[in-house]
């Protein structure tokens, strides 16, 4: 299994990146967010997943092996392959699975695409503690997102493809339809929220 790489970003596509590991670019499927910290030129390393088919080798890279092991474990549900659970992990974080399953969240868990309420039904069931215990939530307010990370957003929007005016438009919406002040740690969900937005939009 090859459980990480690390070598120069060659390429950022909408849902690969090129990896240039020994003189060999190696292409990895991986979700926005992760793809969102890439720099073309830049070193990089991504936690990864091999899925060996009897005609291809997948490679799936991940921020932390924490996502990596979550994409793991979704697969050992009936129904869901690598791409389904690839898709589970660009609208939630391993945590908001987490949390999603531990509470019978269904209503989350259909905001995938391709999961519709039989599936998230079989989900919850199959997988029962499997994920473990989501992280508790953090007492103290976060702090709201600065023009840094809002720009931070923005760029990663327009890395994949999305023109600039509805980059910045999506991420106004999300950041102006928040209940509160979202913390920097929570720019990914941010980028998870304005790539829904953007999605439906394209619909």
């Amino acid at each position: 299994m090859i459980a990480s790489v690390h070598g120069t970003v060659l390429a950022v596509r909408l849902d690969s990146a090129v990896l240039e590991v020994g003189g060999v670019g190696l292409l990895v499927q991986a979700t926005p967010a992760t793809l969102a910290g890439l720099r073309v030129g830049q070193p990089a390393r991504l936690f990864t997943s091999l899925v060996v088919r009897e005609d291809s080798l997948t490679l799936f890279g991940f921020a932390d092996d924490d996502e990596r092991d979550v994409f793991e474990t979704v697969q050992t549900v009936s129904g869901v392959g690598p791409r389904l659970a690839l898709a589970m992990l660009a609208v939630h974080t391993p945590d908001g699975l987490r949390r999603a399953v531990a509470d019978e969240d269904l209503a989350a868990l259909v905001r995938v695409p391709g999961i519709g309420r039989k599936g998230a039904q079989r989900i919850v069931l199959e997988l029962g503690e499997r994920l473990g215990a989501p992280a508790p939530a953090a007492g103290a307010a976060a702090a709201p997102v600065s023009a840094d990370h809002r720009e931070q957003v923005v760029e990663a929007l327009v890395g994949l493809g999305w023109p600039l005016r509805a980059a910045q438009d999506a991420v106004a919406a999300v950041l102006d339809g928040t209940a509160g002040p979202v913390g920097a740690d929570e720019v990914p969900g941010v980028l998870r929220a304005a790539l829904r937005s953007l999605g439906s939009a394209r619909a």
